[in-house]
Formats: C-alpha cells, structure tokens, sequence
C-alpha cells in the first residue's frame, strides 16, 4: 500500500508559477513510474506528466511541454511538478499517481489505467 499526499496547489494570476508536491509514505517509490493528472470540472481525467523511475525518462502531454517540469527525490520520497506560465485553461484538480507493477527503469506512463495508486488531488486554478 502506498500512500500520496499532493500539496502546492492554489490561487494565481494567469503567467504565475506553482509548485506541487507528492509525497509518498508506506513505501519507497525510487522504483515506482510516477504521473501527474488533471481533472478539470466536466471533463476525463487527463493525463499531465510522467517520470520513469529512474528519473532519466519524462514525458509531457503537448499541453503543458515547455512550461511544466515533473522531477523526483528519492531521498525525499517526493516527486513535484513544476509549473510555469500558467494559463486559465490549467485549472483543474491535479493528482499524482504511482504505478507499483513492474515497469522498465526508463519507461514513463501516460495512460491513467498505467497506474495504482492515487492521491486526493489538490486545486489548482489560474485567473486571467
């Protein structure tokens, strides 16, 4: 069982930056693939970014490429993403998932069905 607290999310203007967090607990995720979802209010669970668990492989939907940046610390138990000139059409509920069946150290997933385990999700919304 592993459990995923997200943290970071809020209020920003439209151009502003936030961070989110992850954090596991239950047990180590250094080798585990991670994702970041979204859910905004009407509309699928979309996928955001995901990071092999080596760390080596990222992925981004073409969305967000450019602007947001998934990472992990091991040491930390933690992965985050970084995002950056946020736009209106960013808001939405953001999820990080861990994926605990066997996965290749370099490959990432970008599929919500890839996944284990989830986290409650924390807001994100970005006025204009």
């Amino acid at each position: 069982q592993v459990q995923l607290v997200e943290s970071g999310g809020g209020l920003v203007q439209a151009g502003g930056s936030l961070r989110l967090s992850c954090a596991a607990s239950g047990r180590t995720i250094s080798r585990y693939a991670m994702g970041w979802f979204r859910q905004a209010p009407g509309k699928e669970r979309e996928s955001v970014a995901s990071i092999s668990w080596s760390g080596g492989t990222t992925a981004y939907v073409d969305s967000v490429k450019g602007r947001f940046t998934i990472s992990r610390d091991s040491a930390k138990n933690t992965v985050y993403l970084q995002m950056n000139s946020l736009k209106p059409e960013d808001t939405a509920v953001y999820y990080c998932a861990v994926r605990i069946r066997w996965s290749h150290s370099g490959n990432y997933y970008l599929s919500k069905d890839e996944y284990d385990y989830w986290g409650q999700g924390t807001q994100v919304t970005v006025s204009s």
